[in-house]
């Protein structure tokens, strides 16, 4: 990293240029969730909802495991944008594209026991069992591609983007939603039909995105094979990998054993329980554009070494978060009932959702701290940290629900959950401060 400074300004506008597409942009992922709940849950089964619920988590804990791929490569690729490296800034992508397609066919040769296991973990009825099983056959085709479009969102986020990952996603999450609807509502293919949308959506925007990378880097010269493979490059790259991979598994456990906790209580809690994880899907996709404009610029700032550029991306993108957040919570607790109708035509479980609604609707203002904190961590490549202050909120979070759920049931449940996002959010909080004075210098070198 070159000793210079590489001054530049962040302000509101610059922000909202790379919160706001992906705002958009992610908000359609748990639109896309709803979507297929609903399609579903309209046949009118509680186990076909939990059948889809429990092959979600299985495949969030595959891609969430390899979201470093995302996350990672948009850290690497804004520093090396700060530091003006353009030659790195192409050799990312490739190593991001490598590791993508060789985890996407080892996860296609080994599905037999990531099924079973899966199965084995999180239980349910053979109702939801043979649901999910089926879910999971068709929907393993896709995992190359899935894996790809996280590297190339994460290349393009890292460059500043943001338009065009907002095109990536909408036309993955648009093309998911409407074969959704079109195979299970038109052709009848049920839970298949939702698995064979989301692989076509999943494969088109791959061919999508490499077509934009070939046209961005038309022209230019690409890095030799020996600086793809530099070991000590790749070593980095596979560091900061090795421990957003850690905390990924860890916040997908986390929620895979919240559904399996939730699938011991019985179909109907599990639907209502999966139906509710929707709310805070959209919360959290609701914060993330902001979270990820602090991926960008602080990355950037690290690559520049510019200290005020970091200081400003955190301040703002903070109190944006918290304003949203507090917007969300209203929008939930006022629409709520209605999205929970929306999503379930059982009575039994519209009602049982409504119990307990009142923690889904709290979820953004409790994990919006989490949410800006992993962007600022993630930017920065502050991998250790990530992944240690993520145990010590999965530790908290298993013990609040061994001394929660024996006194209060499934709302101990929730709570627990709450006190795992909240737990997050402040003991990184913590660690910022230090991190930013070892990675920038001394107080005098703030206003170079």
């Amino acid at each position: 990293m070159p000793a210079a400074q590489r001054p530049f300004e962040v302000t509101n506008r610059s922000l909202l240029t790379l919160a706001i597409p992906m705002t958009l942009a992610y908000l359609s992922t748990p639109i896309l969730g709803v979507v297929d709940t609903a399609v579903i849950g309209q046949l009118g089964s509680a186990a076909l909802v939990g059948g889809i619920a429990v092959g979600g988590i299985i495949f969030d804990l595959l891609f969430t495991t390899f979201n470093f791929l995302r996350s990672g490569t948009t850290g690497l690729t804004a520093q090396a944008m700060g530091a003006g490296d353009g030659k790195e800034l192409r050799a990312i992508l490739l190593r991001a594209l490598i590791v993508a397609f060789v985890a996407g066919f080892a996860m296609f040769a080994l599905q037999w026991p990531i099924i079973e296991t899966g199965i084995f973990l999180l239980g349910g009825s053979e109702e939801v069992q043979a649901a999910t099983r089926t879910y999971f056959s068709w929907r393993i085709l896709g995992t190359a591609f899935a894996l790809s479009n996280y590297a190339i969102l994460g290349w393009y986020l890292g460059l500043g983007r943001a338009g065009v990952g907002l095109v990536l996603q909408s036309v993955l999450n648009g093309a998911n939603i409407a074969l959704s609807i079109l195979f299970v509502m038109g052709f009848g293919w049920g839970v298949s039909g939702v698995a064979i949308g989301t692989v076509i959506a999943e494969a088109s925007t791959t061919v999508l995105g490499l077509l934009l990378v070939w046209r961005h880097l038309r022209g230019a010269r690409l890095p030799s094979r020996q600086r793809i493979f530099n070991r000590k490059r790749f070593v980095r790259m596979l560091g900061v990998n090795r421990d957003i991979m850690i905390r990924s598994f860890t916040v997908l456990f986390a929620f895979a054993f919240f559904t399996s906790r939730g699938a011991a209580q019985g179909d109907v809690m599990l639907a209502a329980n999966s139906i509710l994880q929707k709310f805070f899907m959209v919360g959290g996709y609701f914060l993330d554009g902001f979270a990820t404009a602090a991926e960008q610029i602080v990355g950037r700032s690290l690559g520049a070494r510019y200290r005020p550029a970091f200081d400003r991306a955190v301040r703002l993108t903070m109190t944006w978060g918290f304003a949203l957040a507090g917007i969300a919570t209203v929008a939930f607790w006022i629409g709520g009932p209605w999205l929970i109708d929306l999503m379930t035509t059982s009575e039994t479980v519209r009602a049982t959702a409504r119990i307990y609604m009142i923690w889904a609707v709290l979820t953004p203002l409790l994990g919006v701290m989490a949410f800006q904190m992993d962007g600022v961590f993630i930017g920065a490549t502050w991998s250790r940290d990530m992944r240690n202050m993520m145990v010590l909120s999965l530790v908290l979070y298993l013990v609040a629900y061994v001394v929660l759920f024996p006194l209060m049931g499934n709302h101990g449940l929730w709570l627990a959950l709450e006190i795992f996002l909240g737990a997050r959010g402040i003991s990184l909080w913590a660690m910022c401060g230090v991190r930013a004075r070892e990675a920038f210098g001394a107080p005098e070198h703030r206003h170079g």
